[in-house]
């Protein structure tokens, strides 16, 4: 499974403006639609991440900046009581909101939002002990915007296919998605 989006460099497709960090789920939204998929009836897991990787690459007005972890990204996979215990990959992106509060406080933390993209799969015999896996993810990555960003995707990309269950549900098609933004823990 070539990443195709680092392949055509990545970098160049993004947006040069920054976005407030309200409008995160409209501009991926934007994206998804660009790329012909609806966010919530993706039925393309690879053009769902090229849009992902594209989104990344959009700078963030409002969030911390990239030396306090602002600007982070996971993917994860399992099965969630939320999608009624279906089979569920995930690709999010984590804002470090700058609250406004007194930076001279040193007991002052910022608020975290979460923009993600919930794929959510039928059962299939190829993804069957997904149960053994439990919640999993690739843990967050705060690789700067850029260059730094694109190779820190490519390598979530390489070690999600380590998972046969996830290249299984990479090349097949979701039932349904759901594209939110919600502050996250």
């Amino acid at each position: 499974m070539p990443d195709q989006w680092a392949a055509r460099g990545g970098a160049a497709l993004a947006s040069r403006m920054p976005i407030p960090w309200r409008s995160s789920a409209e501009v991926f939204t934007r994206i998804l639609r660009q790329r012909g998929l609806d966010p919530d009836a993706v039925r393309d897991v690879d053009a769902a991440w090229d849009a992902f990787a594209e989104f990344l690459q959009t700078e963030v007005e409002g969030i911390e900046p990239p030396e306090n972890d602002g600007d982070g990204f996971i993917a994860e996979w399992g099965r969630w009581s939320w999608n009624d215990d279906q089979p569920v990959l995930s690709f999010g992106r984590l804002l470090a909101v700058d609250n406004g509060g007194e930076r001279d406080d040193p007991h002052g933390q910022p608020e975290y939002w979460k923009v993600e993209l919930q794929l959510v799969f039928g059962e299939d015999p190829a993804w069957a002990d997904l149960d053994s896996m439990g919640h999993q993810d690739t843990g967050f990555d705060h690789a700067e915007i850029g260059a730094s960003r694109t190779a820190a995707l490519g390598e979530m990309r390489r070690f999600i296919e380590s998972y046969p269950q996830l290249v299984a549900m990479w090349r097949a098609e979701p039932a349904r998605s759901a594209l939110t933004l919600e502050r996250a823990g």
